[in-house]
């Protein structure tokens, strides 16, 4: 039997280009000769025994064997890259790329400065922050650190809790609350702006003014994609909302719109997580740091 060994160079350089797309794009994101490349390459797949890219056509193409590699092992590559960082760094100091995704709302309202606060203390890091409403996968999608609100448990995702909220029923200044209908019901229909994702039989259960529970029933004279667009909406006049306090806060405060009472059950968490299968490099312990220190009651102060 014929021990088959893997030249790890070769693996690195093939990932490159199909992360690249091509041999060129590869090229010129590291420097490297593209002729240098695709040798590497070649070597890679004759080492393999199985043709990895499928050649003449304009595009890079991966073969199912290219793809099947390239999906199981970026991954490792990017851990053994974090491994040799520790190692020759000491794990002391940040460097590198550092891939942060995060909701648009939370990343419009806090990143901005957090993210300059982190990049002046360390300026090694090339720090990129991108704001998605959507699940990304951080290993499949190269992202350092993902945070999310009230995420579900996955066993592939650790991290920690570094900020709460609560999610408040406003209106606007001249749109009182209604009494509740007599006979012992408590529920309320009341004009509201919704996200354009809000089901049909959503209830809202708050807690008024008095300490009495008020379940209202919204029914939609607008339906917006984003939760600032809602905020806009009520602002102008045009009905009720349930919307986060950090968005909200200012606009209670100075009048601009009333808050009818907070909504009923636990506290929002933001989490902000990383791969469980991935080690914790320098950069990233240090972005989490910086991420609490930011909120050092896990209560968000304002914009």
């Amino acid at each position: 039997m014929v021990e088959q060994t893997v030249d790890l160079q070769a693996l690195t350089d093939f990932n490159l280009v199909a992360a690249h797309g091509g041999f060129g794009r590869a090229s010129r994101h590291c420097g490297r000769a593209k002729a240098t490349l695709s040798r590497r390459v070649a070597e890679l797949e004759q080492s393999l025994g199985v043709r990895l890219i499928e050649r003449g056509g304009r595009e890079l193409r991966l073969t199912e064997e290219g793809r099947t590699l390239h999906e199981r092992t970026q991954g490792l590559l990017a851990e053994i890259a974090e491994v040799r960082e520790a190692i020759v760094l000491g794990a002391a100091t940040p460097r590198g790329r550092l891939r942060v995704s995060a909701p648009t709302l939370f990343a419009q309202i806090a990143l901005g400065r957090i993210g300059a606060r982190f990049a002046l203390a360390y300026p090694e890091v090339q720090l990129e922050i991108v704001a998605e409403d959507r699940l990304v996968d951080p290993v499949d999608e190269g992202y350092d650190v993902v945070i999310r609100v009230d995420p579900a448990p996955d066993q592939l995702l650790v991290g920690r809790s570094f900020l709460r909220d609560e999610r408040w029923v406003v209106a606007p200044p001249g749109m009182a609350l209604a009494a509740p209908p007599k006979g012992g019901a408590r529920e309320i229909p009341v004009s509201a702006v919704v996200l354009s994702t809000t089901r049909p039989d959503v209830l809202w259960r708050m807690t008024s003014g008095q300490g009495v529970s008020v379940h209202l029933r919204p029914q939609p004279v607008l339906r917006l994609s984003s939760l600032s667009m809602v905020r806009d909406a009520v602002l102008a006049g045009a009905g009720v909302a349930l919307l986060p306090k950090m968005l909200v806060a200012d606009d209670v405060a100075s009048g601009r719109m009333v808050q009818w009472g907070p909504q009923e059950g636990p506290a929002v968490e933001i989490w902000a997580l990383h791969s469980s299968r991935r080690l914790v490099g320098a950069k990233v312990r240090a972005f989490l740091e910086v991420l609490e220190r930011s909120f050092p009651k896990k209560v968000f102060s304002g914009r």
